[in-house]
């Protein structure tokens, strides 16, 4: 048993060696990444942030850089105490506009609006701002430190994206490798395993994501994605019909891999001296029936991803979307391909090298593919700016995904020219059954090889039971010549060097595709870089600006009874843009309140000859007198000249300068 174990445990560490490598860019991808950004931003509000307006506004209205989706409350307005004082019901005003009605009768005080969105490109955004009502005053209310899309929902959303996109490049690259390279391969274990863990992977991957999409777009909170309401209101946007779209697609795609990995590969293993023009017009016809269903399926699936992330916004969606329908296939048939290639190369026997040569030219086809498809969406998300690669986040994880598909190419060059020296052992006339479930035919080996073969004990080979053997005897003999038996087979295989080189640089391909895929996945997630630097580029939404109060005390004596005292003035926020608000508190000599018959107000502005402009303040207590909704046009010093009348015929007129700016 020795003999076998250490051969099957060496078999085994290049793809634990892959499954460590995939993971380590599945934790870089989650650890290293920052939150995903996306197109949209908020580009202006209604009231603004940081304005203060006189009276309570009827609604709030923001406006967005590109059009977004709203998800249930996704607008919400507090008051100074954290109570929501919206009605709850957003509505679209057209364009990139949604607004928020507001209830009747707000006190003064600052209010706080928390909204989040959906871009179209299916990333959250979220965000806060405050405007006052009246004038600023303390607030109690409490923002999450975590925005929407972050923490652990954050993290298990990206890890479902990877393992979505890892899924679909193994089940397409295993079809199409079957169908176009090695048809025999259908029957092969090995290969089979691969395309059911590509289609688990993804179909697994997309659910998790559908109910995912709740907490990551809305709640935050993970208990939320079993809530019905929230997956129905997913399902009825971009973002979740394309995930549902994609569960049936896939549901398709497995009576595909069961025709494939059944009828299909009892066809073309059948023996040759049992094939006539009947089987291989049969094989021919399945082959181009599962050929286009294959294809159609794949486009579906891929236009899935196309059409609800970068590619379906921005310029020329319509040239963008195919592009990135093609570029996700021809990552399936290289990068797929190559982990079923290195599957077969390190588990079953030595491949036909027509079958290598085959998919080396879908290799070579598919990187032209990319190569066009992946500049002309680098030119769309980047432009000619070499700022924008440098400057911006998206802009370097360009640069990184090209360098490791330059290191990629390099490696795949490497395999190119051991698959052109393999030796001609495995013609196209090498026996079906050398991937077919069944013991297959050894291919020849080096004489050294054969030599260390015919060298293994005869213990290990023992003959068959005998009638009186008993049966847990024999299945243990049985099971001790499978293994002396794949143990030959491997030492043939391993004997060719030249394979082994193949085999060696395959896995380095494989390793390094692992890691590309965690880049392009974080990229996907990630503001484009024309995008980005619009927006920095683009002044922040101004509000107006704030100023503290300005106030005055003015004495005074209008000569009558009772006609002493002291005016404190103080108008609010005291600017040349919006309204202001002009509080007037009258005190006697004694501090109490003081009545009087008559206030008036006059603003002028010597330095431009602006005014007088005249306000008669309204009484809202004793000795306090209000002007709201007072516009002074210009800044600088203006004169105010307050008129006070305490009886029929005692009135005095006192003037103060206010700075206004």
């Amino acid at each position: 048993m020795t003999t076998t174990a250490a051969p099957a445990l060496r078999r085994r560490s290049p793809a634990v060696a892959l499954l460590v490598i995939a993971v380590a860019a599945l934790a870089t991808l989650l650890l290293g990444a920052t939150p995903a950004a996306a197109h949209a931003s908020l580009s202006g509000s209604t009231p603004a942030d940081g304005e203060v307006v006189a009276t309570a506004p009827q609604r709030v209205t923001l406006t967005f850089s590109e059009e977004v989706a709203l998800p249930r409350d996704a607008i919400r307005v507090l008051d100074p105490t954290g109570e929501r004082v919206d009605t709850g019901d957003v509505t679209d005003e057209g364009g990139t506009s949604h607004a928020v009605a507001l209830r009747r009768d707000l006190g003064d005080g600052t209010y706080t609006v928390a909204w989040q969105a959906v871009s179209a490109d299916s990333h959250p955004i979220s965000g806060a701002f405050t405007f006052s009502i009246g004038a600023p005053s303390a607030t109690t209310v409490q923002l999450p430190d975590q925005a929407v899309g972050e923490g652990a929902v954050g993290l298990l959303y990206d890890a479902g994206r990877y393992a979505a996109y890892a899924g679909f490049l193994l089940l397409a690259g295993a079809c199409a490798f079957v169908l176009l390279c090695h048809r025999e391969a259908a029957a092969a274990p090995a290969v089979q395993r691969v395309t059911l863990t590509g289609w688990t992977t993804v179909t697994a991957a997309t659910l998790a994501l559908l109910l995912l999409r709740t907490p990551y777009t809305t709640t935050g909170r993970l208990a939320d994605a079993f809530d019905l309401g929230g997956l129905r209101d997913v399902i009825d946007t971009k973002t979740g019909t394309a995930l549902v779209t994609r569960l049936l697609m896939l549901a398709s795609a497995g009576l595909l891999i069961a025709l494939l990995h059944g009828g299909y590969a009892r066809l073309v293993t059948t023996p040759r001296d049992q094939r006539d023009e009947e089987h291989d017009a049969d094989v021919r016809d399945l082959t181009f029936g599962l050929s286009l269903g294959g294809v159609i399926l794949a486009i579906g699936v891929a236009a899935t991803w196309a059409m609800s992330e970068h590619a379906s916004t921005g310029r020329q969606t319509v040239v963008a979307i195919p592009a990135d329908v093609l570029h996700l296939l021809a990552v399936a048939a290289w990068l797929g391909g190559l982990a079923t290639l290195l599957t077969l190369l390190h588990t079953g026997p030595a491949l036909p090298r027509a079958a290598v040569r085959r998919f080396s030219r879908l290799a070579l086809i598919s990187v032209t593919v990319l190569t066009v498809t992946g500049l002309y969406q680098a030119w769309r998300q980047v432009g000619w700016s070499w700022t924008a690669l440098t400057d911006t986040q998206y802009g370097k994880l360009l640069l990184l995904k090209v360098g490791l598909v330059g290191v990629l190419l390099g490696v795949a060059w490497t395999s190119r020219r051991w698959t052109a020296r393999l030796a001609d052992t495995d013609a196209e006339t090498a026996p079906v059954a050398a991937v077919a479930p069944v013991a297959p035919v050894a291919p020849v080996a080096p004489v050294a090889a054969v030599a260390a073969v015919a060298a293994e004990p005869e213990a290990e080979t023992a003959p068959g039971p005998g009638p009186e053997t008993d049966p847990g005897r024999a299945r243990q003999l049985a099971r001790q010549r499978a293994a002396v038996d794949r143990a030959r087979r491997r030492k043939a295989r391993d004997a060719d060097p030249r394979r082994a080189a193949l085999r060696r640089s395959v896995l380095a391909e494989a390793a390094i595709a692992a890691v590309l895929l965690a880049v392009a996945t974080w990229l996907s997630g990630t503001t484009p870089a024309h995008t980005a630097l619009e927006a920095e580029a683009q002044p922040a939404p101004t509000a107006p600006a704030t100023n503290e109060p300005v106030s005055v005390e003015i004495p005074y004596d209008t000569g009558g009874e009772a006609g002493r005292g002291t005016a404190r003035v103080e108008l609010s926020p005291a600017l040349s843009t919006g309204d202001n608000t002009l509080q007037i508190h009258l005190t006697d000599p004694e501090g109490r309140p003081a009545r009087a018959a008559e206030v008036g107000v006059a603003f002028t502005l010597p330095a431009e000859d602006l005014g007088p402009l005249r306000h008669d303040p309204v009484q809202t207590d004793t000795g306090q007198w209000t002007v709201t909704g007072l516009a002074l046009p210009r800044p600088g010093e203006w004169e105010l000249a307050l008129t006070l009348r305490t009886s029929d015929i005692d009135q005095v007129t006192e003037t103060a300068t206010l700075t206004v700016k």
